[in-house]
């Protein structure tokens, strides 16, 4: 049986939280996860891919059970994010590490990639977009508006992410059966964004993911230069980032490879055997 640790690093002054599992000599590689989540989205990947690979997944600061520090106390931005992560990863000792990033995990590998882009030995992006080919129009217009201008009016759209219905949709949506998916995961993570004082956090966080796009050259040129291994798996039913973010690595990334399965945005939770599937030998293939 594989056995997972679960550990809290401080950090500049920090407390962040991270599940951890196979062995410190095997090829490193570090989960990402993305909004409303935190490592527990990873629970049954870790131990699929541990017998082979140093796994490392950090709750980022404002989620899980790493710390939330007020909104009005730390500034929270993706930028700030990053380096966190990649102070965390330093501290554990891991120089190299492939990457498996999900939504708010992307720009935050992005972020880590561009800052030392030899860390980087393998990209696994499971709905994690690095194009503008992707974000659809019914999910980010309100997101758009609240960059444009932080109302009361757009605040109550975005807020609407935070409510449990709102949390519930992003696991269940574009999932062929519903029932596979566990109501562990929607009231796990609502409870969380739930505290008091992280709506601030989540909402500073949209406001930033503005930042992300103009990264997006940079991040193309990284992908041309590099030659990285690149794994876009990704659940093609997704309504927050479309299937097209998925096919647009091809476009700069060596030999990308696209995989669209039958899911929705958080894929693991339905289809975990398929995507283990294809990230396994992928990253045997790039690490060996």
């Amino acid at each position: 049986m594989t056995t997972v640790h679960h550990r809290y690093a401080e950090v500049e002054g920090l407390q962040l939280f991270y599940r951890e599992s196979g062995s410190p000599r095997a090829p490193a590689v570090v989960l990402l996860h993305g909004f409303p989540a935190s490592s527990f989205m990873f629970r049954n990947l870790i131990p699929a891919l541990a017998d082979s690979f140093h796994v490392i997944a950090p709750d980022h600061l404002g989620f899980g059970f790493s710390d939330g520090p007020p909104a009005g106390e730390f500034g929270y931005t993706f930028d700030a994010l990053a380096a966190l992560t990649g102070a965390l990863i330093g501290q554990l000792g891991v120089t190299r590490y492939a990457m498996y990033v999900h939504d708010y995990g992307a720009p935050i590998g992005w972020r880590l990639a561009l800052a030392d882009p030899a860390a980087v030995t393998a990209i696994v992006t499971q709905n994690g977009n690095g194009y503008e080919a992707g974000f659809t129009e019914d999910f980010w217009k309100p997101v758009r508006e609240y960059w444009q201008e932080q109302s009361p009016r757009t605040e109550a759209a975005i807020r609407q992410a935070l409510t449990l219905d709102a949390i519930r949709w992003q696991y269940v949506h574009g999932v062929p059966d519903e029932s596979v998916v566990s109501p562990d995961t929607w009231h796990h993570d609502f409870d969380l964004v739930s505290r008091p004082g992280n709506d601030r956090i989540q909402l500073s966080l949209f406001a930033d993911y503005a930042t992300n796009i103009p990264l997006y050259p940079y991040l193309h040129a990284y992908l041309r230069e590099s030659r990285v291994p690149v794994l876009a798996v990704w659940g093609r039913n997704d309504a927050i980032f479309g299937p097209d973010g998925a096919r647009a690595f091809a476009t700069d990334a060596h030999r990308a490879e696209i995989r669209l399965i039958d899911g929705g945005h958080f894929l693991l939770e339905s289809q975990l055997e398929t995507a283990v599937g294809h990230i396994r030998p992928f990253l045997q293939r790039s690490l060996s």
